[in-house]
């Protein structure tokens, strides 16, 4: 007999996979967090130590006073960093060479008072007067740097005496009057004081900002994958770009609501990027990180290691002067005070709370820019949520030294794997 039962349908079966866009996040997140382990194993966590502290800094202010991240006060925070910052981007120089540069205060307070007297009292043009004013920062700097290099001295020996010496000439060239005005209406003035209004400046600055960030980020993997060398992905090069235009394109929209994009912070962010791209696509920027490698291995490769201190400390003398003169810009004057109390201190913070390795060798001018922004964050939450100014130093303080240990222990751990 033929058997007429009918067998029950089977239900289908389901995928048991996740679907195709859900497995590639997960495989990138698995990647991520290996790269991660690996970095974290190895000491070399770069920047991401002081974006987290500047993420806690803003986030404590803002949940304690809720005008701390308004348009406003991070406006003014973008032209409070410039000074200062642009002489920690100098001090980065010197500190990759393993030294310290102290003199870089009371070259900032000289070469303000230069350009003080020459225009005010003097007469001089603005234009002239600031040229003099800055090629003064290099001299003093270029001075120093070849002392240092012909004598083989520490260089904080040799800038420790720079300070005083150029503390004193402010002081004489200034004279009895103690305070020079500056015109507000003149051109170092309007460094600090000038904006950018209309909104396709600050959008332009962040669309050119990610796009060169793509350019050279595709132009260093292809050169590294034409010698063999391990490189990034497309994927991951458009993960960082498309992160970093969406901080750029958010901070724009917030200039936009107050004032408009500061001329200051535009100038920053140019000399900022020309210097990284001297320091890490030239042979002079190549030279610099191979001194702080190893001195008598540098003289040992033939490396001018005269020429190339005395350029650092010239470098760090220049970028002093140009420091000191948005400075003055922001208070319109110029006085006996003038690059003293805690500027040298907060540079010198600024550039190893970034991530500048105090040992040489290592960081770039942006460990500045993010180390300037914790400082000033700090001082600019003190301000607006009435907290006494012993605090922020402790506070301050407590980071630098948070900064120093990291470093330390990295540099140890990549002793270990052989990578220091």
């Amino acid at each position: 007999m033929a058997d007429h039962t009918r067998a029950e349908p089977t239900a289908p079966r389901t995928e048991a996979r996740p679907p195709h866009r859900e497995r590639a996040i997960a495989r990138a997140l698995e990647s991520w967090v290996a790269v991660f382990r690996r970095k974290l194993s190895a000491g070399e966590l770069g920047w991401l130590p002081v974006v987290l502290v500047l993420a806690a800094v803003w986030i404590t202010f803002q949940t304690l006073n809720e005008n701390f991240l308004s348009p406003r006060n991070l406006s003014n925070l973008s032209v409070d960093i410039v000074g200062t910052g642009l002489i920690a981007v100098g001090i980065v120089f010197v500190l990759l060479l393993g030294e310290l540069d102290l003199s870089v205060g009371s070259i900032s307070g000289l070469a303000a008072a230069v350009f003080a007297v020459l225009n005010v009292n003097n007469g001089v043009p603005e234009w002239l007067a600031l040229i003099i004013a800055v090629l003064v920062g290099t001299v003093t700097g270029a001075v120093q740097g070849f002392s240092f290099a012909r004598a083989r001295v520490p260089a904080f020996v040799v800038t420790l005496a720079g300070l005083l010496t150029w503390n004193g000439l402010m002081l004489y060239i200034l004279g009895t009057s103690g305070t020079v005005n500056l015109d507000e209406n003149g051109l170092v003035a309007k460094l600090t004081s000038y904006y950018f209004t209309h909104d396709a400046a600050a959008y332009g600055v962040a669309a050119i900002g990610a796009g060169m960030v793509f350019l050279v980020s595709h132009q260093d993997r292809r050169r590294r994958m034409a010698v063999g060398m391990p490189h990034r992905s497309l994927r991951g090069i458009a993960v960082r770009t498309g992160a970093l235009a969406a901080i750029a394109f958010a901070a724009a929209y917030l200039l936009n609501r107050f004032q408009g994009l500061p001329l200051a912070l535009l100038i920053f962010l140019v000399v900022v990027a020309g210097l990284d791209i001297i320091l890490r696509r030239t042979h002079y920027g190549r030279q610099v990180y191979a001194l702080g490698g190893g001195v008598e291995a540098a003289r040992r490769a033939s490396l001018s290691v005269i020429r190339v201190q005395t350029a650092v400390l010239a470098v760090s003398g220049t970028m002093a002067a140009v420091g000191g003169l948005f400075l003055a810009s922001r208070i319109t004057s110029v006085s006996q005070g003038s690059g003293s109390g805690v500027l040298l201190l907060n540079a010198i913070a600024a550039a190893v709370i970034g991530g500048t390795s105090l040992f040489g060798g290592r960081g770039t001018t942006w460990s500045a820019v993010l180390g300037i922004l914790v400082i000033q964050s700090i001082a600019s939450g003190m301000a607006i949520t009435d907290t006494p100014a012993a605090v922020q130093f402790i506070i301050t303080g407590g980071v630098l030294f948070a900064a120093v240990v990291i470093d330390s222990l990295s540099r140890r751990t990549q002793e270990a794997h052989g990578r220091a």
